[in-house]
C-alpha cells in the first residue's frame, strides 16, 4: 500500500521527464521459490549491493524455500532502480549457477 502525499518537488526518470515526488515509504517485494542452497547463494550475491535499501530473508514453506526481498525507499523511481539492480544481479548469478550445473 502506498501512503503519502504529493510534494511539489520533482523526480526525474531515465528519459529526463519530471514528475511529482510521492513522499513517504514505497515498498516492493520480490519472492523467489526454490532450494534453500540456491536461495542462500542468491541472497549472498546481493548482500553487498544497496545494503541500506532492502532486506532479504529465506523462509522455508511447504518443502521449498522462499527468498523474500523487500525494497523500501522514499520514491517510486528509487524502488524501481534498486529492484532493477537486484534483479539484474540475481539473474546473472542464477544463469552462472545453471551453466555450472549447480542446483
Amino acid at each position: 500500500m502506498l501512503l503519502g502525499y504529493i510534494h511539489f518537488l520533482e523526480d526525474w526518470n531515465e528519459k529526463g521527464v519530471g514528475f511529482p515526488v510521492i513522499m513517504g515509504d514505497v515498498e516492493a517485494e520480490l519472492v523467489w521459490v526454490g532450494s534453500r542452497e540456491r536461495a542462500e547463494m542468491l541472497l549472498a550475491s546481493i548482500k553487498p549491493d544497496d545494503p541500506g535499501f532492502f532486506q532479504g530473508e529465506i523462509v522455508d514453506v511447504d518443502g521449498a524455500s522462499e527468498l523474500r526481498i523487500v525494497v523500501s525507499t522514499e520514491s517510486l523511481s528509487g524502488v524501481r532502480s534498486t529492484m532493477d539492480d537486484i534483479l539484474a544481479c540475481l539473474s546473472a548469478v542464477e544463469s552462472s549457477l545453471d551453466a555450472l550445473g549447480e542446483e
